[in-house]
């Protein structure tokens, strides 16, 4: 547990620099607490995308517990403000579980991702067929973006990185019709896991929109039950744009949770709290590399510890 929360905080690195060491920086510069000292906290949290609302929400509340605590001190300032931006992620936390266990009684275990084009949506169900491999699961890639022939060669090479099979059509044929038939073909031959791929689209796209609704529809008529998972996959650099996307997919088909990728990769790690404030849809899966497997169940207190705790602190424990 320990070398994988190492592990994480080295990947965290450079979204912590950008984020929380710039404010390190801003407080310790600082011998007075003032509105000067407010405005750059202030200007350093929507500069890394935790959004207008998620700032002022923090500066308010930060902004009273000096007061009513009575701090002078402005190295302290930074203690107080780490307090509240982890409070603000522990708040109403869903119950976490690993997103690779699977319920005993549910076979196949489908699981659709969605998002719009560039996320890095195939790397992620690629690295996601690798974990389920390892852990002895049978799985299924379904190649449902089928608009473009580099997509299917892309998602097959996953799968054949994987190690895990792969059911592909030519292209132009109906995503819903393909996406049907392989779940019906992973419900006849026991598959464990069914992972679908979708084409990527423009949340502002309001056919392409609708057509998550059908493949939604068809995946029910195959098994009623599922999808058991539908996950929007986010690019962390996106910033407030990301949370217009997950509005949108999530009216054309209900989203379960978030699958935030180039998080390694990012000076702004402040989407997490914009996404906090702003939806109410769990972040499941975080991508913190190119590797393939490089990509983590998110679980709030073990990204706390990673980045927030100093480097001394997590050597300590």
């Amino acid at each position: 547990m320990l070398s994988k929360l190492k592990d994480l905080r080295q990947k965290l690195s450079k979204s912590k620099a950008g984020f929380i060491d710039k404010i390190a920086e801003a407080v310790n510069i600082r011998k007075i607490i003032d509105e000067e000292l407010f405005d750059e906290i202030e200007e350093i949290l929507i500069k890394n995308d935790t959004g207008t609302e998620m700032a002022e929400t923090i500066l308010d509340a930060l902004r009273e517990e000096i007061r009513t605590d009575k701090i002078t001190d402005p190295e302290v300032v930074q203690i107080y403000l780490v307090d509240i931006m982890q409070n603000i992620l522990f708040k109403d936390i869903p119950d976490e579980n690993d997103f690779f266990e699977l319920p005993e009684d549910i076979k196949p275990f489908v699981i659709v991702f969605v998002g719009v084009n560039g996320t890095g949506k195939t790397t992620t169900i690629g690295k996601v067929a690798n974990r389920f491999a390892q852990a002895g699961k049978k799985v299924l890639i379904v190649a449902g973006d089928t608009f473009r022939a580099a997509a299917i060669e892309q998602v097959a090479i996953w799968a054949d990185r994987a190690g895990v099979q792969i059911l592909r059509s030519e292209p132009n044929r109906d995503p819903a019709a393909v996406i049907y038939d392989g779940v019906v073909s992973a419900r006849a031959r026991q598959y464990d896991v069914v992972l679908i791929d979708t084409a990527g689209r423009q949340h502002t796209k309001e056919r392409l929109m609708k057509e998550l609704g059908k493949i939604d529809r068809s995946i029910k008529k195959a098994c009623p039950e599922a999808p058991h998972e539908t996950i929007l996959v986010v690019d962390s650099t996106t910033g407030q744009n990301a949370i217009s996307q997950a509005l949108h997919f999530n009216e054309a088909i209900k989203l379960t949770g978030i699958a935030l990728t180039k998080f390694d990769g990012t000076a702004k790690g402040g989407i997490i709290f914009n996404i906090k404030q702003n939806l109410q849809i769990p972040v499941r899966l975080l991508g913190i590399g190119e590797g393939i497997d490089d990509i983590e169940n998110f679980h709030t207190v073990r990204f706390v510890k990673a980045f927030f705790a100093p480097a001394e602190e997590i050597e300590a424990e």
